[in-house]
């Protein structure tokens, strides 16, 4: 249970950070990502993908 718990602070600490560095466009990314690979859908996790990467090009 607490490996969970972990697990799910990590997750939203990673949430705030993509939205505070790359706005509510990353977050839109960071999600597709996250559906693509809980869906086991690459199409949609290689979009979410290809997004985060030229947001953080764009930011770097």
């Amino acid at each position: 249970m607490p490996l969970i718990a972990i697990v799910a602070a990590l997750a939203i600490g990673v949430e705030q950070f993509v939205q505070w560095k790359l706005g509510p466009m990353g977050i839109i990314a960071f999600l597709a990502v996250a559906i693509g690979i809980k869906a086991k859908n690459t199409m949609i996790g290689g979009i979410g993908a290809v997004v985060l990467v030229m947001l953080l090009a764009q930011s770097g």
